[in-house]
């Protein structure tokens, strides 16, 4: 069982080791005993979550043509939404507990794709790694601060294997021109920053009043192995509240809007721009807080200290049906991101679809999700600066391209646990605000919060359920 103690031991011999503030992007380019041990067969792949954006993963895995589909393990093999994967691969060896996977078929793969859960992430992939498998998984790559830190340290004991998160944004064309133009000086000094989820993509309409989770219902067909599917969290009895996607909204489950659409919308200004960890994170605005699940609105402030030259920086997130930021003279149209995945929660609907503002002493900017590019407001300012604007480079690859190279070894990972694990953590710290409804104040030396007691105990989150705790043991 990870106890505070533990949390704090592992917290100590891996600080040094967290700074963001020196971390650079990895090149592509390999040295000559890396070259050496470079493989061009297909990568044998496991995928472990079949259905909804599991079966939109395995797609653009199949488009590849760089896989070879060794095994499929999902808790719910009798549903309709993971009868079409079955039906592709109808050769694969066939798991509902991603253990038996392990114990059963681990000398059959190379690497895995994680497509569940935000609470099954961490020991899924704590498991793989420690097995030796390259990991693909979902965005939000943790749940809780402890969890992204204990993976970040298994990524680093094990350099040779690649990791990748899910934000497939950060191999296409906003993160090519995040870089290019902060390294030309085009993005400099930013002091504030603005990201806005504000579509009804990830809502519902359940009782804030409520006293309990949701009572229990009968499973809808005799093959789901809740059990597994429950994993480490606290345990609920089966509800449909809870099961294919609606598990986002509630706190033992999911990272709310912030967890899954900040990684779309942050990833690369907190890369380049080195924001690392937030020394104040507040929740400035919450509509129907609870203990529960996220609230319907809310509003949270992240502030960022000094980087070397660079500025401090405050990052708001707005995310509700009706909380819609405040936008600067000349935003002009709100675009939609066509490259966004469907869910199976219906189609969006918004006054203001998902977005980044991004102000600068000098220029402001605006995005939107994934790989959308940046343009400048008001537009004449790209006129003034046309000359000076860089060749911004071609993306060599797709990401699951990327990860699959990654595993062969002519590619490195754009989006690896040791990136893409301090944003996440980010997250963690701003849903512990949320849940708290309160301002905290954070020591990113110390990974800790200096004004809340509660606070800390929530960075570990609730002790592992029993016969889980071996999944903290890993490291």
């Amino acid at each position: 069982m990870a106890t505070r103690r533990d949390f704090l031991k592992t917290l100590g011999v891996s600080a040094a080791g967290m700074a963001m503030g020196g971390m650079k992007t990895f090149a592509s380019t390999l040295t000559s005993a890396q070259s050496a041990s470079v493989k061009t067969d297909k990568v044998k792949i496991a995928y472990i979550g079949i259905g909804n954006r599991g079966e939109q993963n395995i797609s653009e895995f199949a488009k590849t043509g760089m896989v070879d589909v060794v095994a499929l393990c999902d808790i719910d093999m009798g549903a309709n939404h993971t009868q079409k994967v079955m039906n592709m691969y109808p050769r694969a060896r066939r798991f509902r507990d991603f253990r038996e996977l392990f114990d059963k078929a681990s000398g059959d793969f190379d690497a895995v794709c994680i497509s569940i859960p935000d609470h099954m992430h961490f020991p899924i992939a704590m498991l793989a790694l420690s097995n030796g498998k390259h990991v693909y998984v979902e965005k939000p790559m943790c749940r809780t601060f402890l969890e992204g830190e204990l993976m970040m340290e298994m990524a680093r004991r094990h350099p040779e294997l690649a990791t990748q998160v899910g934000n497939q944004g950060h191999s296409e064309a906003n993160y090519f021109q995040f870089k290019a133009w902060k390294d030309a000086g085009i993005i400099k000094d930013v002091t504030a920053i603005t990201a806005h989820m504000n579509n009804s993509r990830r809502w519902h309409k359940y009782d804030a009043s409520m006293l309990q989770m949701p009572t229990n219902e009968p499973m809808p067909n005799k093959d789901i192995n809740w059990d597994v599917w429950t994993g480490p969290s606290v345990y609920h009895g089966y509800s449909d509240r809870y099961h294919q996607g609606n598990w986002r909204c509630w706190y033992d489950y999911g990272m709310g809007a912030l967890g899954d659409w900040g990684a779309h919308l942050l990833d690369t200004a907190h890369e380049f721009l080195e924001l690392g960890l937030p020394y104040e994170v507040s929740m400035d605005y919450a509509l129907g807080h609870n203990s529960y699940f996220y609230p319907f609105s809310s509003t949270i402030r992240f502030r960022f200290p000094a980087r070397g030259s660079m500025p401090p920086c405050d990052i708001t997130w707005y995310d509700g049906l009706d909380n819609l930021p405040p936008l600067p003279d000349n935003y002009g149209a709100s675009e939609y991101n066509p490259d966004v995945p469907p869910t199976n929660q219906g189609a969006a609907v918004t006054k203001l679809n998902p977005g980044k503002i991004i102000y600068s002493r000098d220029l402001t900017f605006k995005g939107g999700s994934h790989g959308s590019t940046l343009s400048m407001i008001p537009s004449a300012n790209a006129r003034d600066i046309q000359s000076r604007l860089p060749e911004v480079p071609k993306s060599p690859s797709n990401h699951y391209v990327n990860f699959l190279r990654a595993c062969q070894g002519t590619e490195k990972t754009r989006s690896p646990f040791e990136i893409n694990g301090v944003l996440s953590q980010v997250f963690c710290l701003g849903v512990i605000a949320q849940r708290l409804n309160t301002k905290l104040y954070f020591d990113a030396r110390t990974k800790q919060f200096t004004n809340n007691a509660f606070a800390n105990a929530m960075l570990s989150g609730m002790p592992p359920r029993e016969g889980w705790e071996e999944f903290y043991k890993l490291v």
